[in-house]
């Protein structure tokens, strides 16, 4: 079984696969920025410039843990080498699942959590955990996002060049137009 687990996470898949892909279709794929980020959490957290927005929006909520715990646990996946994955997975327990931890996230079944877990690590051993943190995310802080002063300002500062640039290409073009004739 374990084995089963590790092959089908070797392949590579997107996070939609995991989570569903949100209504994502042809057309949105040719999306870029915040319009894409606007799509889905999925699309937000596959863009670094995304992921640091996004992780600025929830500093300021004092959230950021949930995003950080996420991205931790999608490192440890990718991780082969065993001591590298006993470090990292000591890690994330002591850093967000411990009762002592420094930037806890809130996980069904909390009080249970315990140092047994690191006993026998493998992959996919936060899997569940982390889609409690994805899910957490979508619901919640990734709705107020979408709806920040912060992301109205990145969103129209894009519509801004957008449009800068649209305007100097139709002036080129019209400059070409007029002498090249």
């Amino acid at each position: 079984m374990f084995t089963r687990a590790v092959s089908r996470l070797s392949r590579k898949r997107p996070p939609s696969e995991y989570h569903g892909n949100d209504g994502l279709n042809i057309q949105d794929q040719n999306l870029k920025g915040t319009q894409k980020w606007a799509t889905s959490l999925d699309n937000l957290l596959e863009d670094p410039e995304g992921v640091a927005e996004f992780t600025d929006f929830l500093k300021k909520e004092f959230s950021e843990e949930n995003l950080l715990f996420w991205l931790a646990c999608e490192d440890f996946k990718k991780t082969e080498d065993q001591e590298q994955m006993r470090k990292k997975a000591k890690n994330i327990y002591t850093t967000f699942l411990s009762s002592k931890a420094t930037s806890q996230v809130n996980v069904e079944g909390q009080s249970r959590i315990g140092e047994q877990m690191l006993k026998q690590f493998h992959p996919l051993m936060f899997q569940k955990l982390q889609e409690q943190i994805f899910n957490l995310m979508k619901y919640d802080s990734y709705g107020r996002f979408l709806k920040s002063e912060k992301f109205r300002q990145l969103r129209s500062s894009e519509e801004d060049e957008s449009s800068s640039s649209s305007v100097g290409e139709s002036a080129a073009k019209r400059a070409s137009i007029v002498y090249n004739t």
